[in-house]
């Protein structure tokens, strides 16, 4: 397989996967997701703003993920976010820890 359609693939398996985050598992929680993943739909846009920044585009982390969610984080969260328990909090913090801090 040739360079350029790798790349293509690899974008039709983002997009596809965005579209099931953002369209088909609304009711999947982004602290599930991190809890139980390491990463999250946060995760994914901040790595959409890295891959932009990397090439010389300016992108905030807001811009990012207002691109990848398709709206700004206080739609999402008015629209599709739920309370978090206080166990799931605390493991939101082990998971950020682990996979995003460490991590850089």
């Amino acid at each position: 397989m040739d360079k350029q359609t790798e790349i293509e693939l690899q974008a039709a398996a983002f997009r596809r996967l965005q579209k099931h985050l953002m369209e088909d598992r609304t009711d999947v929680q982004n602290i599930d997701m991190m809890n139980l993943t390491g990463f999250c739909r946060n995760c994914l846009s901040r790595w959409y703003q890295e891959a932009a920044n990397d090439k010389g585009i300016e992108m905030g982390k807001d811009e990012a993920r207002e691109v990848f969610y398709g709206m700004t984080m206080d739609e999402w969260k008015a629209n599709y976010q739920t309370d978090a328990s206080p166990e799931k909090q605390a493991a939101f913090k082990v998971a950020f820890e682990e996979n995003v801090t460490k991590k850089g």
